[in-house]
């Protein structure tokens, strides 16, 4: 029997690319004062690109004073909430900043999500005032009486465009869903008006790290939804990880593609703070679907790219993909879910660029893990914990016991971007977090005698066949290998003598086709008999978030209404 690792060996060390450090002097800067410095350092280079619309981040940095000020007289003082609900725009970025910089507490809402939900969000948080685009404004008016939101401040699609664009705006628009008639209301305002009705004010309110500085709503696809609170200190901090993570990346002197949302901790920390920080200029992507992300790219530029596997196959599969023009970017990044090998080594030939795969959650801000940019990455890994993370794997059902490598077990996480946990659930934080700082991730995954961690699946999704554990990724792994098969995802379904059994839902590539048959032959040859899909249910798409994350539960539910 192997003996128990000692995860406080921290074998992982070993494999770090040369210059990043095993624990981080950290400075005390807030993500605001990252902003100042970038404005101060490179004021005329561009921070933000929307559309081809440039800012810098001198002009930014202004818009995010005026911001401040506006949000002062509208009631907004430090330690009230702010909630945003926009896709990435330019005005999502400067409300952030400005919240931050005030001292009040930013809560980034998912724009596709139902009143139910943003109800529950505005309430949960206390929100008093909302940011949100013109397309949501009359549905946020009425849903306004519900809720402690007194002001609601809104902006267009067409708001910033270059001067071509913003002329032929009005003519399109509306007809291609991208702009909306708002009827007046009491405490219903313009963003770029009342940006341009205020002067900047350029106070800076001390500021505590330990301070909550936002509620990022976690959970909300899958139950009811839980405020993470995030502190300066924890959004700092993973942004200082990032930088000391990348040592070869310079002050400057890259071009971010802001693909991932920002109402989403991935986007928001890995996208957004991160440019910020590095004064990145940031091509700001409000809808990243295949089309669209080719052009930014072709159009752009970007040199960094922190993507969801979904949009890698995407624009893979995209019939633009031979006359786009994907050679700029070098860097990529892909987190959220699984990447298949085959993707990693399409879309590095279609580029030239290197991807690294790594994992994070949102009560994490979200990265603990990264695969090295200029060192051993080991595809399908998520790779090494970063600088100051602890990390244990654990016996699934005590919570406690250490497991020898190898063998799966809970993944448990310790480092200074933890969340302080959740708002207004004290029950829930206390089974998620230790009094000792370990955050109970509810992934199962395994290290390798390297230090290299691997997800085998999330706890929940696994499936008890026959008295065996059988995690869906296994499955879906090899389904992947299918020359044919384009996306795929398993779940576990009734069976009337193992229990439990899995069913596969796939999409073909465009022009293929393929029968169950043959599907269940190419896994029999694959997989342990146990693991066998017993079913197989082609479809046109497999629902997903926001975030490109293909919706397990949602297949799982759509089962159990059967």
């Amino acid at each position: 029997m192997s003996e128990p690792v000692l995860y406080n060996d921290k074998i992982w060390l070993k494999h770090y690319e040369k210059g990043v450090p095993e624990t981080i002097k950290y400075e005390e800067v807030f993500i605001p004062q990252y902003l100042d410095k970038s404005a101060d350092k490179f004021p005329e280079t561009t921070a933000l690109i929307f559309e081809g619309y440039k800012i810098t981040f001198r002009e930014l940095n202004t818009m995010v004073d005026t911001f401040v000020a506006v949000l002062k007289t509208y009631g907004v003082k430090p330690g009230d909430s702010v909630s945003i609900l926009l896709p990435n725009i330019i005005p999502c970025v400067v409300a952030y900043y400005a919240i931050l910089r005030m001292g009040a507490i930013a809560v980034m809402n998912n724009p596709l999500y139902s009143d139910r939900e943003l109800e529950h969000q505005f309430n949960d948080s206390n929100s008093t005032l909302l940011v949100t685009l013109d397309l949501l404004a009359d549905r946020m008016v009425k849903l306004r009486s519900k809720t402690m939101i007194k002001t609601i401040i809104y902006t267009s699609i067409g708001d910033y465009l270059p001067f071509a664009k913003r002329l032929l705006f009005p003519l399109v628009a509306k007809k291609r869903k991208l702009a909306a008639d708002v009827t007046p209301a009491p405490d219903l305002y313009k963003f770029k008006e009342v940006l341009e009705s205020h002067s900047p004010d350029p106070s800076r309110l001390p500021l505590s790290l330990d301070h909550v500085a936002m509620y990022q709503y976690t959970g909300g696809t899958t139950g009811v939804s839980k405020g993470v609170m995030l502190t300066h200190g924890n959004l700092s901090y993973q942004v200082q990880q990032l930088k000391m993570w990348f040592p070869t990346f310079k002050l400057g002197q890259a071009t971010m593609l802001g693909a991932l949302p920002f109402f989403h901790v991935f986007g928001l920390s890995t996208s957004m703070n991160f440019a910020v920080s590095m004064a990145w200029g940031n091509i700001l992507v409000a809808k990243p679907q295949a089309e669209s992300l080719l052009e930014a790219i072709t159009k752009f530029k970007p040199t960094f790219a922190p993507l969801v596997p979904t949009m890698y196959i995407g624009m893979l599969n995209h019939p633009d993909l031979a006359s786009s023009d994907l050679t700029s970017i070098e860097g990529c990044f892909s987190g959220s879910s699984p990447l298949p090998l085959e993707v990693i080594n399409d879309f590095q030939r279609a580029t030239g660029s290197i991807i690294v795969e790594g994992f994070g959650l949102t009560e994490s801000s979200p990265v603990t893990h990264i695969n090295p940019l200029n060192g051993i990455r080991k595809p399908g890994s998520i790779g090494l914990p970063v600088s100051d993370v602890e990390c244990r794997i654990v016996d699934i059902d005590d919570g406690v016991t250490d497991k020898p490598v190898g063998e799966p077990g809970e993944l448990l996480v310790r480092g200074p971007q933890v969340m302080k946990g959740y708002l207004n659930k004290p029950d829930e934080t206390q089974k998620t977090l230790t009094r000792e700082g370990w955050l109970h991730t509810g992934d199962v995954a395994t290290m390798d005698d390297q230090g290299y961690f691997c997800i085998v699946d999330r706890m929940k999704d696994m499936i008890i066949s026959g008295g065996f554990n059988v995690y869906p990724r296994d499955i879906e792994e090899v389904l992947y290998e299918h020359p044919k098969i384009q996306e795929a995802c398993c779940v576990g379904i009734p069976h009337p003598k193992r229990g439990e059994a899995a069913k596969a839902f796939i999409v073909l590539k465009e022009g293929e086709t393929v029968t169950q048959k043959e599907i269940l032959s190419f896994c029999s040859t694959r997989l342990a008999k146990y693991k066998w899909p017993v079913e197989v249910e082609i479809r046109g798409l497999l629902p997903k978030s926001t975030v490109g994350k293909i919706l397990r539960k949602d297949l799982k539910d759509e089962e159990a209404d059967r």
